[in-house]
């Protein structure tokens, strides 16, 4: 059985496979920027969820859900339903390509966040490897 997607124990799953991550490390070793990845509402999701990382030239220095979204104030805001995310993580959807289709919903400086396609590619990598159970 997985880690239920969209909890602090997912979060902080991700945390450490970033932090194991070699080829992360490599394409994010410029990256300075803290998220909220948000989980829209919806059938099985009763109210958003934010999970909030701090990504620092390629390693995660904090990872949890928080209880509000007021608790942080993140340079990006990542959000997309379920559905989205479960896509992503299964590379259905590149994540670049999911922003620019509006799939993936984006609060923040895009522009930042193109210029580090791999650093996105290998953050998507470490979701793969989580075995993930999605609500539902």
């Amino acid at each position: 059985m997985g880690i239920k997607f969209a909890t602090d124990e997912w979060i902080k799953a991700l945390m450490v496979e970033v932090n194991q991550s070699e080829a992360y490390a490599k394409a994010a070793q410029t990256w300075e920027g803290d998220f909220y990845f948000i989980v829209d509402q919806g059938e099985d999701i009763p109210e958003d969820v934010y999970m909030y990382m701090d990504l620092w030239h390629g390693q995660c220095r904090e990872a949890y859900k928080v209880d509000s979204p007021n608790q942080k104030s993140p340079a990006f805001l990542m959000n997309a339903p379920v559905s989205i995310w479960k896509q992503v993580f299964e590379k259905k959807i590149d994540p670049i390509r999911g922003l620019m289709s509006g799939k993936l919903k984006l609060k923040g400086n895009m522009m930042k966040v193109i210029k580090a396609p791999k650093a996105a590619i290998e953050l998507v990598e470490c979701c793969t490897k989580i075995d993930t159970e999605y609500p539902g």
